[in-house]
């Protein structure tokens, strides 16, 4: 390799550090389980998404009862202080499947629904912070594959510019792409199809950016993060850090990737004898130093946390789905 692509290759972070992913790193955080007030006859659902707001508040994002929200009364926002004081909560009969989150500069709150039926889903919402819809993209209830229409879009993005960003297709899905908006939700381009090579992607389900504007992909059914520019030009994957489905980018390029599903295969292609749970490191450089080892962590379901989000003091929390519950976990 010559000096001169060297240095391109350090400048787009290709060739980071690589290997299989490790069970016997640090574990430096307690967890507290169950953390969080809940409104009165309520108990926790599948959690989907933890978003940490610039005031401080925290959005969670889960699945009313159960695994879903379709038909149900309960309201999958809810919004949380710094304590676990519960703040307000909204989004009742408007979701069948909310699964991502992110939060803009702005405060407001974006989420996407991942299923639809009877006139929902196949959405993403933006909410200002008091709960108000301030923008819809997609047509509610349906599929498609048009610059107009999502197929269980998983997650969603915004980038400094205010472009959107939105991973599209659950298990077996249509699509299998980012697609990318303006601000204002036109339009702009998409990327990626169903496969296992380069750019190609099986079950986008997650959707990050570091300080240098790259886009982390979770492509969980292929057990690797493809990075990506703004344009969907591919630069790196990396295999590291398991099996990803949530990933959580600090200010400081920090990266938590969550694996959920990794242990026995049972037919999704997952990653045997690796444990499930938080994997910490650098999105600079793809080392990894930490692992937050899921109580459930080597069982055959898909226990662990699938959701991740870090608040300003560097606490994690984690979304469990299976096991119905919200994880904390704070520095020891």
């Amino acid at each position: 390799m010559t000096r001169a692509v060297i240095v391109v290759a350090a400048t787009l972070g290709i060739g980071a550090t690589q290997g299989a992913p490790r069970n016997d790193l640090p574990q430096p955080y307690q967890t507290t389980r169950n953390w969080g007030e809940l409104p009165a006859g309520v108990k926790w659902a599948a959690v989907t998404a933890i978003e940490p707001a610039p005031d401080g508040s925290i959005y969670v994002i889960h699945r009313c009862l159960a695994n879903s929200c379709a038909n149900r009364a309960e309201a999958p926002i809810l919004k949380y202080n710094a304590a676990g004081k519960l703040l307000a909560q909204w989004g009742a009969k408007m979701f069948i499947f909310p699964h991502g989150a992110t939060v803009d500069r702005g405060g407001n709150l974006w989420v996407t629904d991942a299923r639809g039926e009877n006139g929902i889903g196949h959405q993403v919402f933006k909410f200002s912070p008091e709960g108000k819809v301030l923008m819809t993209l997609g047509k509610a209830g349906v599929s498609g594959s048009t610059p107009d229409l999502f197929d269980q879009p998983t997650d969603v993005l915004i980038a400094p510019s205010g472009d959107i960003f939105v991973t599209d297709s659950h298990r077996n899905g249509k699509n299998n792409r980012v697609v990318r908006f303006t601000k204002d939700g036109k339009y702009i381009k998409e990327w990626g199809k169903k496969g296992s090579g380069r750019g190609e992607l099986s079950e986008p389900h997650t959707i990050a950016m570091d300080s240098r504007g790259r886009l982390f992909v979770g492509d969980r059914e292929n057990n690797r993060i493809q990075i990506f520019d703004q344009d969907g030009r591919y630069l790196d994957e990396w295999r590291q850090f398991g099996r990803p489905s949530g990933i959580f980018i600090t200010t400081d390029d920090t990266i938590y990737v969550a694996d959920s599903e990794s242990g026995p295969d049972t037919g999704a292609h997952e990653l045997m004898g690796i444990k499930k749970g938080i994997r910490i490191g650098s999105a600079k450089d793809g080392s990894v130093t930490a692992f937050i080892e899921d109580m459930e962590s080597t069982t055959g379901d898909h226990s662990g946390a699938e959701g991740v989000g870090v608040d300003a003091q560097g606490n994690v929390y984690g979304g469990v789905v299976r096991r119905q519950m919200l994880e904390r976990h704070v520095r020891k």
